[in-house]
């Protein structure tokens, strides 16, 4: 800090750029509202709120696959067919890999992973990383839950590799999980990354772990291709909710020094 100036990274923590709110954008206008707020007051109000608006637009999508697009044309029927395609060709092989790619996008792998991160992270007291590590597997779990159970459709109709849920087809929670944690967590990474050649290997694996995962799912039998599509749209929404989330908090840490920012040229008058 200089002159009662807080520079940018000084602020934010941690030199991850994507984690800053944008100066007049909606992270910032939302720690606005809430006043003078403690930062983790803010992080949980816009959490609860992003959550509220994921969930609400996740239930829409789901009515609206299960109760109109189904029931137009071949829909559904394609959508069964594929997978009934794919199981048609399973072997030894590939169904061990299904495992490990169903193993990799759900427990015990992912929350695993996401516990190591948010602890590191926050005994070296960088809590919005740690805070977005958590909670963006919660956010997407909570937005699964909610939407599998308040719409329900009916898994494939082969042999399926796992005993879960018949009903609980739409969306796929392992293909929203691995795309809020890899994707979510490259997005922190490559941020902060000067490296293009750095950046496009971690995206390289941020989009092709999700795609092992979504293909081992259908493969296993446990989901059509609309509820991968879903599981997709809910794991980038957990993103952005914790996108939101973070730099609301980012914006209330800095509010103080903005107010002061504001009223030195005021006290200096006043001192003349």
């Amino acid at each position: 800090m200089a002159g009662g100036r807080v520079d940018p990274k000084d602020a934010d923590g941690w030199g991850v750029p994507v984690l800053r709110a944008r100066s007049g954008g909606p992270a910032e206008k939302f720690a606005g509202r809430l006043g003078r707020r403690h930062p983790a007051a803010v992080f949980f109000a816009a959490l609860l709120a992003g959550f509220a608006v994921l969930a609400g637009l996740s239930l829409l999508l789901g009515l609206f696959v299960t109760d109109v697009l189904l029931h137009v044309g071949g829909v559904s029927g394609a959508d069964e067919s594929a997978i009934e395609s794919i199981v048609r060709d399973r072997t030894p092989l590939l169904t061990d890999a299904s495992a490990v790619g169903s193993a990799v996008g759900g427990a015990p792998v992912l929350p695993i992973l996401v516990a190591l991160i948010a602890l590191v992270c926050a005994v070296l007291r960088k809590w919005r990383i740690a805070a977005f590590a958590a909670f963006v597997l919660v956010v997407e779990s909570a937005t699964y839950r909610v939407t599998s159970l308040l719409v329900p459709r009916h898994r494939p109709t082969v042999q399926r590799l796992e005993d879960l849920p018949v009903n609980a087809s739409y969306p796929s929670g392992h293909t929203a999980a691995s795309i809020a944690v890899y994707s979510g967590l490259v997005l922190l990474l490559t941020s902060a990354i000067p490296s293009r050649r750095l950046r496009v290997v971690a995206w390289l694996a941020a989009i092709v772990l999700p795609i092992f995962v979504a293909s081992s799912r259908m493969y296993r039998g446990m989901h059509h291709p609309l509820d991968v599509a879903g599981g997709v749209l809910v794991g980038i929404g957990a993103v952005m909710v914790l996108l939101f989330a973070c730099r609301s908090a980012e914006a209330a840490v800095r509010a103080p020094a903005r107010n002061r920012s504001r009223a030195a040229p005021h006290g200096r008058v006043q001192a003349a």
